[in-house]
């Protein structure tokens, strides 16, 4: 009878450690794809665009405007289309988005209601947690790391 308590007592022990150990990975690998809450981007320091959204993006080739845009990015969109736009695959590489100012429209469209297909959500809608000045800060971010 011992040796049973013995045995039973040691493989609840190892049980014990291997659900703990699954528990701690899992939460390892959901921290390296970061939080997936949207990140607040500070835009005090551009041109305030109010409440009319733009069609062209305001902030072309605005040094400030790409710094804040590239810690934007990473922030808020790297999850799905990679650090520095490089995809890994679950969404497009936008370092192969059109730069014409008349594209500036449809990728402001894309990112303020998001994408859907057939009911299912390839991105979400960013209007209401980024700002206009944030989104325009990533496109013109986004402009610099074009590849073609």
């Amino acid at each position: 009878m011992h040796n049973y308590k013995e045995t039973l007592a040691r493989g609840l022990r190892v049980g014990a450690f291997t659900a703990a150990f699954a528990c701690a990975a899992a939460a390892g690998v959901a921290h390296a794809h970061g939080d997936v809450t949207p990140q607040a981007v500070d835009t005090s320091s551009l041109k305030q665009l109010g409440a009319e959204w733009q069609t062209v993006n305001p902030y072309r080739d605005n040094k400030e405007a790409i710094r804040i845009g590239d810690s934007a990015f990473n922030q808020n969109c790297a999850r799905c289309h990679g650090l520095g736009a490089v995809s890994g695959g679950i969404a497009p590489d936008l370092r192969l988005l059109d730069l014409e100012p008349e594209t500036d429209e449809y990728f402001i469209g894309r990112v303020r209601k998001g994408v859907t297909r057939n009911g299912a959500v390839y991105m979400p809608p960013f209007e209401g947690t980024l700002s206009q000045e944030a989104m325009w800060a990533i496109r013109a971010w986004l402009e610099t790391v074009r590849e073609k």
